[in-house]
């Protein structure tokens, strides 16, 4: 049972103005602080203003399996000068901890992000830290989309792909999009299209394009698994064409590592992708070009990779309605306004968790008309800096123990453009 729409609303108000505790609520409170996720009602237990246009509280809910505490961030993008952002390390090929993230960036407070590379099955393979989905902060095109068979974390909802995104349009206005790759190779031997940017998996056949924003890691994970088996063997036709200042300077068969310089780009191929790159030779002159396109407009300022699991006040269909776990996630009310961050308790005895399903109820409830789901479980976290405060700390006792590195994270800003 979903809430109805004249209690939606009621319950982000609420949180919003930053009321005392509602442990109990009773009579019009009561109405708004307690509606229907799961058939279980929502309390919120405390909510207080960081800044103007930013709130954070905490709420229970009492499941089937005992009671889940979780956090909320609110932020109104439409004034007050409040802004989202990526959080992220030095480079895409790396992790860091979200409170960290946030405090080194200016953020006053953030949620983790999307899933990412976090182990690995393949031997001699270590993992890449990098995330499954997109990457744009403050307008810089990152990183693209991993094949879906290559994502971690649970399955995908029936017409989402790792191409989907939570951002922010140039507009100031928040919402949930889905990103292609437009690239291409161009050099007197033809034009060669390009299937990937800076990502830890490639297409089969396909090309991909690394550039100094991936850091050090190695580039052999790119080639390894398929597009129907993250699992399946590294490929062994493979191919690495390294170009500077337009002009290719060095080629070989298996890919490297090693920081990338600024004036650099290096291409990996792999299969069909190998036989496309294995006609380029030292000396050519070539031009690379790339941008990801986004489905909505305006153009996106700010992207990080989600899990599509509302559209338009909706839960997708197909959501896992068994396994509860720790999880976090990103909501946008209609208007593109309103952006509500969530991350559960990590630890016993708060930490019963959600199923998907109930998700993205709890998400309808709290406001959001689209929203997607992040990384759960170690991954989710929540960091704050409270008023009065010289940093930001993880609130929600994360699984761990301690909080776990994480590819990226959203940050909520205040007076930054």
């Amino acid at each position: 049972m979903r809430p109805s729409n004249l209690v939606r609303p009621s319950l982000a108000l609420l949180l919003a103005a930053g009321l005392s505790t509602l442990a109990t609520p009773t009579g019009a409170a009561h109405a708004a602080a307690s509606t229907s996720t799961a058939a279980t009602p929502i309390t919120v237990t405390s909510t207080e203003q960081l800044a103007p246009g930013v709130t954070y509280g905490s709420f229970e809910v009492n499941t089937p399996r005992g009671v889940t505490v979780g956090y909320l961030l609110t932020a109104d993008l439409r004034g007050n000068k409040v802004s989202l952002d990526l959080l992220r390390p030095d480079a895409v090929a790396q992790r860091q901890v979200v409170s960290a993230m946030t405090n080194e960036q200016g953020a006053i407070a953030g949620v983790n992000g999307d899933f990412f590379n976090n182990s690995e099955t393949h031997t001699g393979v270590t993992p890449t830290y990098s995330s499954s989905g997109p990457e744009i902060a403050d307008g810089d095109e990152l990183k693209f989309a991993v094949p879906n068979a290559q994502r971690f974390g649970p399955g995908l909802a029936p017409g989402t792909s790792t191409r989907d995104v939570f951002g922010v349009g140039v507009n100031g206005k928040a919402r949930v999009d889905t990103l292609s790759l437009d690239g291409e190779v161009r050099s007197r031997r033809g034009t060669v299209a390009l299937s990937g940017l800076n990502q830890y998996a490639l297409p089969v056949d396909g090309v991909g394009l690394f550039t100094s924003e991936w850091g050090a890691a190695s580039r052999v994970r790119s080639t390894c698994g398929s597009d129907t088996s993250r699992s399946d063997p590294c490929s062994t036709h493979t191919y690495e064409v390294t170009v500077r200042g337009g002009v290719v300077t060095s080629v070989g068969q298996i890919p490297g590592a090693g920081a990338i310089p600024a004036d650099t780009q290096v291409l990996v191929g792999r299969e069909g992708g190998a036989d496309a790159l294995d006609d380029f030779a030292v000396g050519d002159r070539v031009t690379v070009r790339e941008k990801m396109v986004s489905a909505g407009h305006p153009k996106l300022d700010f992207a990080v990779g989600g899990a599509p699991i509302l559209r338009d006040g909706e839960p997708l269909a197909g959501l896992d309605t068994r396994t509860a776990a720790v999880r976090s996630s990103a909501g946008v009310s209609a208007d593109g306004g309103t952006v509500y961050l969530v991350a559960l308790a990590g630890r016993a005895p708060a930490s019963a968790g959600f199923t998907i399903a109930e998700l993205a109820d709890l998400m309808v409830t709290l406001g959001a008309d689209d929203a997607v789901n992040l990384d759960g479980g170690g991954s989710s976290t929540v960091a704050v800096r409270e008023p009065g405060q010289a940093a930001a700390t993880a609130r929600n006792n994360p699984s761990d123990g301690t909080e776990r590195a994480v590819a990226n994270g959203i940050g909520i800003f205040v007076g930054r453009h």
